[in-house]
């Protein structure tokens, strides 16, 4: 949607795609609102005439993208709803010249969507085979097929083993679909699953699991490199040759291996990609050469060592498991499933892809499949040829007579007895060699390059993907003091710094880590990546929004949800402390970058889920009868400006606070064109206003010709069914007497329509006054002028602030920008800084903890409970909770104590406590001579004494000035206007040191009671007393007693 800035409407959005062709001609325009834009003249459309209408393009669906520059924009609503014409001929805007400033007071757009600014030309692009479908192979052909592989089958055996790698198999495959469904919704930049899982869920979940992704891949690194470094060290010691000793070997190898390896990826992604194919080469090679091996005759060395070649009695006998040393299909489970977690290689570095959208899901489902085969032929062929237990001794040889039972007979059928194995160790066999592999190969050494290339492979994976997940994170500035790695160099943007961190973190665990204890957490947080890709893909369906359309469409929202929670399930079975671990670290960083609250919107599946619920929720309450048991005040505030009167708005959120509704309303008055657009920009800056302030509100607006009208739409129409506002609270208009008729007129009309709408009313005064936008304005301005400074010095001063000569002069002079901003209000009379500084004092008033004190309650006429239940839903509150409440009620002369005993028992019935109950019989008394005189000489001016003029010349004045207060009116309604006098009075014995003063608001009939008498009666009644809230239910009952 297109933004205005409040000072001129220029549009802020962009669509600019720099790979377009050559630019057209643009002219400079200057519109009459003082926007300035680039425009293009208009030409005869594809619809035969001249018109402010494009048709489709894809320009203009893109977001915010490029820092400067310009952008296309359609035509806004308002352009073609008030066709503007220039110079005879109608022009419409193609573009925008974007200055890199959002709307006053909000965020600037996110970026994702938009060609990135910091991709230079000639940057490396790979197509889907090259940056995912060998990258996912070579990650998840790791060790385990060359070392544990044979030992997972003899434990569980082939039968088991197959379920095993199928289950394995089943969890990334499900990930897999969920992931290409997420990525085929839009375009993917960098950052891979952190990219994905953020924008899915939001960057509370993007933030926390990004974090501890990109760490568990640093800390890969050294897993993998330890594991290269171990294989060496086993042959430095096969051959006698170990530097120091066996622990210290492995440190240095490791450590060389990961400045190599480190200088492989920062020489750039070309020369990396290159790396990997000849690893991926060496690899291939190693598992054709298992095949080979297996298929070649065995020697009577081999045959030792439990390797007969194929045959039936030894597949059939490896079918059923044989778990030993206290291992369970699970703990075997445990030790496979890391080999399946290398199903994010491509993804990690989506923003170096050609098309990430394409190649994501063809590469990673593709490798799945692949490696899934190759595990399964590799695993079943060694099945098929080695027995579970062998001696490695040519000399045991079975002999007739000899006892040969148990695993050992099929061996004894093909000659050797191995039945020793029972009771004593051997070393060979499924069971006991983890070098099968090698044994059985066609070439031995070939399967050490293979284990050399499978470890350097993900090494060098993991070695490219932590810094590019952890720039990305970086880049969107969610941790604020990492913010420092996100800046990257050459033409392929490279984290150079990321590339530094890791090196670091990857040579400190290689130092000093026990990576056997490490091992299950850093597959736990693979596992927790995973489950949530599966989520976010549960979650963006389950939501339904029209948003989520991804390209691909083979995937399931329950199947996703499944593989979400089979991932939790396995992080368990693997390791339940590491999974505990995991989600305690997800949780504490989730809920510091909720308590930080990003500035960032992406679009979330949780915005989406959240709405649908708040529907759901709203329409199942409009189907609920309203109760008194649940009756809470919605309140609806008159407050203009969110900031204009901070008192009025504390007050109405004290009594709503995080548990009922509240809506800060504001009526621009004016000609629709002329205030329409003040309003447009204003609204999203005050509800920002209200988020950032933490005022659980919402801003409404409205423009109308009228005040009143504006009021009068705000009362009808406010609120979503039963979730609409009950109390309306105004503040007191303490310049009625110079305000003038119409002012006056519309005030107090707002009060009757809202005793028509049935609404509760309250009033609050305050004697500082509750206005306080002149100051708001004031800064503003002053905001604006040092603005304005700091661009002037900013061009005046090109060299960075070391400004010489010339520069410096020019400097000097721009500061009379802001003196003469300044100096048009000028220092104030001290009288009325005075005056100033006691209203600013007042308008926190309601915003800091209350001392202690009452709130005095004169609860004067039963309006069904309200003017009772705000006092008492304040008290409950921990600004008020050392403010307590003291009733007032009128009585009859000589009843004090039995009405002082009513109240006391109905407020018992009511469960709501006090602290003393007062009992006023003399309210009827008539009050001072110099009380009346004040009310006289208040009303005085709007009086029309028509009783000292003839009939017709009485009947012509009240035509003429209907609105003054006659001579009969004054009579008519003597009794109550003493009231309101003689109330003033007894408020100011009693209730003058009060904190807060609740009083019973009185009522004016409509067409009996004039404007103006009823405000004297307001003013008269609130004159010179602490903050005071004039309530008035709507006669509806909102306490009940029973349950």
């Amino acid at each position: 949607m297109e933004r205005f800035k409040s000072n001129g409407g220029g549009h802020v959005n962009s669509a600019f795609d720099p790979n377009l062709d050559e630019p057209p001609i643009y002219e400079e325009t200057e519109f009459s609102n003082d926007e300035h834009r680039t425009v293009r003249p208009s030409v005869i459309s594809a619809f035969g005439h001249d018109t402010l209408d494009r048709v489709p393009n894809i320009n203009f669906y893109r977001n915010a993208g490029s820092v400067s520059g310009h952008r296309a924009v359609r035509p806004s609503l308002q352009e073609l709803h008030d066709v503007f014409q220039k110079n005879g001929r109608i022009s419409v805007p193609e573009t925008v010249t974007d200055n890199d400033e959002g709307s006053e007071g909000t965020p600037s757009d996110d970026l994702e969507s938009a060609a990135p600014s910091d991709v230079k030309d000639g940057a490396i692009r790979f197509g889907w085979i090259r940056g995912v479908l060998v990258r996912c192979m070579l990650n998840i052909w790791g060790v385990m097929l060359f070392i544990r592989l044979s030992w997972v089958f003899g434990q569980a055996g082939w039968g088991l083993g197959i379920v095993v790698i199928v289950l394995s198999c089943v969890v990334t495959t499900i990930t897999g679909l969920s992931m290409s469904a997420i990525c085929t919704n839009g375009v993917v930049r960098g950052g891979g699953a952190y990219y994905m899982i953020s924008r899915s869920l939001g960057p509370e979940f993007g933030g926390s699991i990004g974090l501890i992704f990109a760490f568990a891949n640093a800390v890969a690194v050294a897993m993998y490199v330890v594991g290269f470094a171990e294989t060496v060290v086993d042959l430095l010691k096969e051959y006698a040759t170990l530097m120091v000793n066996e622990i210290n070997d492995i440190r240095i190898i490791g450590c060389i291996t990961v400045v190599l390896l480190l200088g492989i990826s920062v020489a750039g992604m070309e020369w990396e990609a290159k790396a990997q194919i000849v690893l991926l080469v060496i690899l291939l090679v190693a598992i054709v050469n298992v095949f080979v091996g297996t298929a070649l005759p065995p020697t009577e060395d081999k045959k030792s060592k439990g390797f007969f070649g194929y045959n039936k009695k030894i597949f059939m006998e490896n079918f059923t498991p044989d778990f030993r040393n206290g291992e369970t299909f699970f703990s075997v489970f445990a030790v496979f499933f890391p080999a399946a977690t290398g199903i994010l290689a491509g993804a990690n570095i989506s923003g170096d892809l050609r098309d990430a959208q394409a190649a994501i899901p063809k590469g990673t489902l593709l490798a799945i499949l692949i490696t899934g085969v190759t595990y399964l032929a590799v695993a079943l062929c060694v099945s098929g040829t080695v027995v579970r237990d062998a001696t490695g001794n040519t000399t045991d040889l079975a002999f007739p007579g000899l006892p040969c039972n148990g695993s050992a007979a099929v061996a004894c059928e093909l000659g050797y007895n191995f039945s020793s194995c029972a009771t004593e160790g051997c070393k060979f066999g499924l069971m006991n060699n983890f070098q099968v592999m090698t044994m059985v190969s066609g070439f031995g050494p070939l399967i050490t390059a293979g284990t050399f290339s499978a470890t350097l492979s993900s090494a060098l994976a993991s070695l490219v993907s932590a810094p590019k997940v952890f720039q990305a994170l970086c880049k969107d500035n969610l941790y604020k003091a990492l913010h420092f790695f996100a800046k990257g160099h050459g033409k392929n943007n490279e984290p150079i710094r990321g590339y530094v961190l890791t090196f670091i973190i990857s040579v400190a665990f290689i130092l000093i880590g026990d990576l056997n204890a490490i091992a299950p957490i850093i597959s736990n947080f693979f596992l927790a990546s995973y489950a949530l890709i599966n989520f976010s893909c549960f979650h963006a369906s389950y939501a339904k929004s029209p948003g989520w359309r991804p390209a691909y469409k083979y995937y399931n929202m329950w199947l996703s949800l499944m593989g979400a929670l089979l991932c939790c399930v396995v992080m368990f079975v693997i390791n339940w402390w590491a999974a505990l671990l995991t989600y305690g670290i997800e949780i504490l960083l989730y809920v510091y970058v909720t308590v930080k609250k990003p500035d960032v919107n992406w679009g979330s599946s949780t915005q989406a889920v959240t709405f649908v619920s708040a529907v759901s929720n709203a329409l199942s309450l409009a189907g609920v009868e309203d109760h008194v048991k649940n009756f809470r005040p919605q309140i609806l505030a008159l407050t203009g400006s969110v900031r204009a009167r901070p008192a009025l708005l504390d007050l109405a959120h004290s009594i709503t606070k995080n548990y009922g509704l509240c809506f800060s309303c504001e009526v621009f008055v004016g000609q629709r064109p002329e205030v329409l657009q003040e309003m447009t920009s204003g609204m999203e800056k005050n509800q920002l206003w209200l988020n950032k302030t933490k005022r659980r509100a919402f801003y409404a607006a409205v423009a109308c010709d009228s005040f009143r009208k504006g009021a009068e739409s705000l009362l009808q129409a406010s609120g979503l069914g039963r979730m609409r506002p009950n109390t309306l609270m105004i503040g007191f208009k303490r310049n009625w007497r110079t305000a003038g008729t119409e002012a006056v007129q519309s005030y107090v009309g707002i009060l009757h329509d809202a005793f028509d709408f049935e609404y509760g009313t309250v009033v609050l005064r305050m004697s500082q006054g509750l206005d306080v936008s002149h100051f708001v304005e004031a800064e503003e301005e002053m905001l604006k002028a040092a603005k304005e400074q700091q661009i002037l010095d900013g061009e005046m001063m090109p060299n960075g602030g070391k400004a010489k000569g010339l520069f410096r002069k020019s400097r000097n002079s721009s500061q009379q920008v802001l003196t003469t901003r300044v100096s048009v209000c000028g220092p104030p009379p001290p009288q009325v800084a005075k005056m100033n500084e006691r209203l600013v004092e007042a308008s926190a008033q309601f915003k800091k903890k209350q001392p202690k004190g009452t709130t005095d309650v004169w609860w004067l006429f039963d309006d069904g409970g309200l003017t009772l239940l705000l006092p008492y839903i304040l008290s409950t509150r921990k600004k008020w909770k050392d403010s307590k409440l003291r009733i007032f009620v009128a009585g009859q002369p000589g009843r004090t104590e039995i009405d002082k005993q009513e109240m006391r028992s109905l407020l018992h019935k009511f469960r709501i406590t006090c602290s003393d109950i007062t009992v006023i019989d003399d309210i009827h008394v008539r009050p001072h001579d110099d009380s009346l005189k004040k009310l006289e000489d208040m009303i005085e001016p709007f009086r029309l004494h028509e009783g000292s003029k003839g009939r017709d010349q009485a009947e012509g004045m009240q035509k003429e000035y209907p609105w003054k207060i006659t001579d009969e009116e004054l009579s008519t309604f003597e009794e109550k206007t003493n009231l309101q006098v003689r109330l003033n009075e007894l408020l100011q014995e009693h209730s003058k040191s009060a904190n807060l003063i609740v009083l019973s608001l009185p009522i004016a009939r409509k067409g009996s009671i004039s404007d103006f008498l009823y405000m004297a009666w307001l003013d008269i009644l609130t004159k010179d007393l602490p903050p005071i809230m004039l309530i008035r239910g709507n006669h509806k009952s909102v306490l009940t007693f029973y349950s």
